[in-house]
């Protein structure tokens, strides 16, 4: 029905331009998908601080304005995104044949070169012959009102769009979820699952396009229902990252030193389970989000212009 296929200078070229509707398969497909997330996160969350929040998961839905915005905003990322990935690829086809295995926190092999990154994998570390290097990303964006202020919202867009285009080229599984809290008593904690490896499908990209500024930020909460999701996929390196504004805030008394505690224990136990956390700071409490998440987690994005490829970036790196 569509075609996700790229045009030489890496813009999406799409063959049809109005949505098919989807079959009754496919729409009970997308209902069973929505019930697995209600149930699996709701037990995530069902022994943490957050037990008695009532938690709902959407599955948003993708119209031809979506297709249209996202076209739009997508023609100037994607020869970066390309660039980066053409870069990346080769290097990745001789990491899965190297006998050494780069970027470890521990190892054999000293590699002087990633000392400038401070985020302690110094090592390389010999590889066994049936290993190679995988990768599974997670993308958490923050859908609090106070993104919809100094151009925040299209930042953030932007971004998840030139990581999930990038990581398609690369073959990465790939999670996106939005959140919010407080949208009424019956809904105090919402997530939006725009992309799940559970079932990939190529209309996400335009999915994408629902994500919105509404109402508070519950970030513990949705740390670990990310977290739990990556820990138990079968990749080598997990990694999670946080595009927000704010620090927590929540009804009735999530904020404060209460909120933070919980965010850093999250991070603290996620990361004994092997997630690897980033933050993408792009608002007015920046010296908050680095005080929670730690200096050596912490990206300072000053110009959000300079967002997207950052983090496409980034990503290459854990190649």
């Amino acid at each position: 029905m569509e075609s996700s296929d790229t045009g030489e200078d890496g813009s999406p070229q799409y063959l049809q331009a109005n949505p098919a509707p989807m079959s009754e398969d496919a729409l009970q497909k997308e209902r069973d998908l929505r019930k697995k997330l209600n149930r699996d996160v709701r037990k995530v969350v069902s022994e943490s601080i957050h037990k008695g929040v009532k938690l709902i998961v959407h599955r948003p839905e993708y119209v031809l304005e979506s297709k249209q915005e996202y076209v739009d905003l997508s023609k100037e990322l994607m020869p970066v995104v390309w660039e980066i990935a053409r870069k990346t690829l080769p290097l990745l086809e001789h990491e899965i044949s190297a006998d050494f295995a780069r970027n470890q926190y521990y190892g054999t092999k000293f590699q002087a070169e990633n000392v400038a990154y401070r985020d302690y994998r110094y090592f390389a570390k010999k590889r066994p012959p049936t290993e190679s290097p995988s990768l599974v990303v997670g993308l958490r964006v923050d859908e609090s009102a106070s993104m919809a202020a100094f151009g925040r919202l299209e930042a953030a867009k932007r971004a998840v769009i030139a990581v999930y285009e990038f990581c398609q080229i690369c073959n990465i599984p790939t999670l996106i979820y939005g959140d919010t809290a407080d949208a009424s008593k019956m809904e105090q904690m919402s997530i939006f699952a725009y992309t799940d490896f559970d079932k990939a499908d190529p209309n996400d990209r335009f999915r994408l396009m629902a994500i919105r500024a509404r109402s508070n930020n519950r970030d513990g909460m949705a740390l670990r229902i990310m977290g739990e999701r990556l820990a138990v996929t079968p990749q080598q390196t997990k990694l999670l990252i946080s595009i927000s504004d704010g620090q927590p805030k929540a009804m009735d008394d999530y904020t404060g030193s209460y909120a933070i505690e919980d965010m850093q224990q999250t991070i603290a136990e996620y990361e004994r389970k092997g997630i690897t956390f980033l933050a993408a700071a792009i608002g007015q409490d920046k010296d908050v989000i680095s005080q929670i998440y730690g200096n050596e987690r912490f990206l300072d994005i000053t110009n959000l212009n300079q967002l997207p490829a950052k983090l496409v970036q980034i990503i290459a790196r854990y190649l």
